[in-house]
């Protein structure tokens, strides 16, 4: 007599050749995926920019943007199917936390952050301020932030807003699109433990994608991978700088080393006959608040030398984004003046000239709103070339073209609206938007955030090459790989910047300083 085999467990959630068109033309942007997720498991998604991971997670939850359908596949809770549209909606709500890849778009700008976290509770007002207070002390948000609204939240408190959002009603699946990516490694420990509390939770499951490899194998149980980038690792062309108002000669590719990074120049930069020394941007007296009057940066002298490249890090809300927005224009400072090649620079982007607009620009973190939703890749970059270098149709058309690729973007993704990019693809349509203006300063805000690795170097390697032609280059970053390309690194915290060695730059902890001289200076009053 044979003993019948125990019944298999029915998994949480499972999905079936699930896969994606876009509706225009039909041409796959995800091909049939199989995943099962069971009781406390964690399934980590990765793969390169582009690969439809965070097309895999809108098409589980049926929340695809317009121009792209579920063309296959069947995704089943315990075993029942849930079909596209009110049922899918129903279980979305009822039973699933999600944490898209821009969080600061899905949240409500108006709305005070206690009341975006505890939205979805269902118990008295009594539980739920206990439950948001709880949940922003495990995610590193101070309790006066419950009181700010989401649109005075740095990058990496909205993602942790975002997060606690999703974890507040306890739903039985987590659906994670890179919770990590704008956290310094302090923050992004604190999301890491909020998802390990999970793990092995009977009737409770978790979706994360991720390209922080380290994350995938501490916390999850299985692993998908996701289709390879057939460009990924191409020579990419270096860009001329013809028709973008700097005529620079093209210099060789710089020399590296066995693993392929630049190596330093025997002479430093800035002070190369090519690099003059007044430097490309500097801040007197700089000084930064919140828009409620929080002070984050004391007065202090900055400055960015012509072929340089200075990295800031800092931990997450310290006010590294407000100091680009500061130089960029778009908040100017509480205190302070700024200067362009040693000329006063005005301090908003309305009272700047087209010369002074065209010299520094900005690439953004939050690429759901750097760009318009109803335009394509091609035009968003084709904008500066007309405004600013007033090129005719058929220059700019090649143009876009050469700064697609030079970032990494194949040409077919031109006709593509931002909707329909990956967020690594978003992020480097806005950089490519940048050098399109050809700037003598370049300001970066999380450059490689939600990038792989290959696509991380390719950006990176550019900015290098950039530098070289004379190009300033100003990054705020989490990212060690990014800190260690710059010349030097200030980490911003406690309302100073403090210079700190680039190979050892740290994510979320201040060093001690450095004695040489590195672009900042405290203001003596």
């Amino acid at each position: 007599m044979t003993t019948p085999a125990p019944p298999r467990s029915v998994p949480l959630l499972a999905a079936e050749g699930l896969a994606v068109h876009r509706t225009l033309d039909g041409v796959t942007v995800l091909p049939p995926v199989d995943l099962s997720v069971g009781d406390g498991q964690v399934l980590a998604v990765t793969g390169p920019s582009g690969a439809g991971k965070s097309t895999l997670l809108r098409a589980l939850l049926d929340v695809l943007p317009d121009g792209l359908d579920r063309s296959a596949g069947t995704v089943r809770r315990r075993g029942t199917a849930v079909p596209p549209g009110r049922a899918a909606r129903r279980w979305r709500r009822t039973r699933t936390g999600w944490l898209g890849q821009d969080p600061a778009a899905a949240l409500n700008p108006l709305w005070r952050v206690d009341r975006l976290i505890g939205e979805g509770f269902t118990g008295d007002p009594a539980a739920r301020a206990h439950r948001v207070g709880d949940l922003m002390e495990r995610l590193g948000l101070p309790p006066g932030l419950a009181a700010r609204r989401a649109g005075e939240l740095s990058g990496g408190q909205a993602q942790r807003v975002a997060l606690a959002r999703a974890l507040c009603a306890d739903p039985e699946l987590l659906v994670l699109d890179e919770p990590t990516s704008a956290l310094d490694r302090a923050a992004a420990g604190l999301v890491a433990d909020a998802v390990r509390s999970r793990r092995g939770v009977p009737g409770r499951g978790v979706v994360l994608v991720t390209h922080d490899t380290g994350l995938a194998t501490e916390l999850a149980d299985m692993t998908l991978t996701l289709g390879t980038d057939p460009h990924a690792g191409e020579p990419l062309p270096l860009l001329p700088a013809r028709d973008t108002g700097r005529h620079l000669p093209a210099p060789p590719p710089p020399a590296r080393d066995g693993t392929g990074r630049a190596t330093a120049s025997p002479t430093p930069p800035g002070k190369s006959p090519h690099h003059p020394a007044t430097p490309a941007l500097a801040a007197r007296s700089l000084t930064l608040r919140t828009p409620d009057g929080t002070p984050l940066l004391d007065p202090c002298d900055l400055e960015l030398p012509t072929g340089g490249w200075l990295a800031v890090t800092g931990p997450s809300g310290s006010g590294k984004t407000t100091l680009l927005h500061a130089l960029a224009g778009r908040r100017p400072p509480a205190g302070g003046h700024l200067l362009l090649h040693g000329r006063p620079l005005p301090a908003a982007t309305r009272a700047r000239d087209r010369r002074t607009l065209r010299s520094v620009q900005l690439a953004g973190q939050d690429t759901a709103t750097e760009l318009n939703p109803a335009h394509t890749a091609a035009r968003s970059v084709t904008r500066p070339l007309k405004v600013f270098h007033g090129m005719t149709a058929a220059a700019r058309r090649d143009r876009v073209q050469e700064l697609l690729a030079a970032v990494g973007l194949p040409a077919e993704l031109a006709s593509r609206r931002p909707p329909a990019l990956s967020g690594g693809q978003r992020r480097r349509v806005v950089l490519a938007r940048a050098l399109a203006a050809g700037p003598d300063v370049l300001l970066l805000d999380e450059p490689t955030a939600g990038l792989d690795h290959a696509s991380a170097r390719t950006v990176l390697d550019l900015l290098d090459r950039l530098r070289a032609e004379g190009t300033a280059v100003l990054t705020v970053t989490h990212d060690p790989r990014t800190a260690a390309r710059a010349d030097h690194v200030l980490h911003l915290t406690g309302r100073r910047l403090t210079p700190v060695p680039p190979a050892t730059a740290p994510t979320d902890q201040p060093h001690a300083p450095r004695t040489e001289h590195t672009g900042v200076r405290p203001h003596h009053d």
